[in-house]
């Protein structure tokens, strides 16, 4: 039985592992880097469950523009609720997908020496309707957003339900469907980007590694 369980836990290391330098190999060579499955079904289920429910227990918040005292809202530019994840809540699938992401980070850190010491991370519900407005993840008087990092929670999502996330490149545009599972991950201060105008509820856990 010891030996069936080691076996076990080899190959899902080697498929995170294989997932991460997925991951890593397209954000080299496309500058975004993409890779579909990041979180399991099951998970990427539980979490989207979570974030319904406190959508109907009213915890959702409508999302700001800007960091800190200059923190506004502004529905002419973004119109997502959000959720802010924290181990404080001691809710098993938020420390599930945090546990991944800290996984990630020691992967990150020992192969790219990336110097990542930190992470937030939030739901975000785009109702129809909803949209977020060309802009860059960096704060103009704070740069330890090093990578923005979003996972997308949309079973059955289809053409034409919007919400895709256009990332802006020197001379071309990138659309990205934000189907279940799929994570995208660049650096917070070089690509500007939008969530285009969502037909159907779409939902993401979006967030940033940060360094001192």
């Amino acid at each position: 039985m010891r030996h069936i369980w080691q076996v076990a836990r080899w190959l899902f290391v080697d498929l995170l592992q294989s997932k991460f330098e997925r991951l890593v190999d397209s954000f080299l060579e496309e500058r975004v880097g993409i890779v579909e499955s990041f979180l399991d079904p099951d998970l990427a289920l539980r979490m989207k469950n979570n974030l319904l429910n406190l959508q109907e227990e009213n915890r959702l918040r409508d999302a700001g523009v800007g960091n800190n005292a200059k923190l506004v809202e502004d529905k002419k530019r973004r119109r997502d609720k959000i959720y802010w994840l924290d181990r404080s809540h001691q809710n098993q699938d938020e420390n599930a997908f945090l546990d991944l992401v800290d996984t990630y980070i020691e992967f990150l850190n020992r192969t790219c020496y990336t110097g990542i010491v930190g992470y937030e991370f939030h739901y975000a519900l785009y109702q129809p309707g909803a949209f977020y407005k060309r802009h860059l993840d960096q704060f103009k008087d704070n740069n330890t957003r090093a990578f923005s990092m979003i996972t997308y929670l949309n079973e059955s999502w289809q053409p034409g339900d919007g919400g895709e996330l256009c990332v802006y490149h020197p001379h071309t545009e990138q659309l990205i469907t934000p189907t279940n599972g799929k994570c995208v991950f660049f650096r917070s201060c070089e690509l500007e980007h939008e969530v285009l105008l969502s037909h159907q509820p779409r939902m993401s856990i979006t967030g940033w590694l940060k360094t001192h």
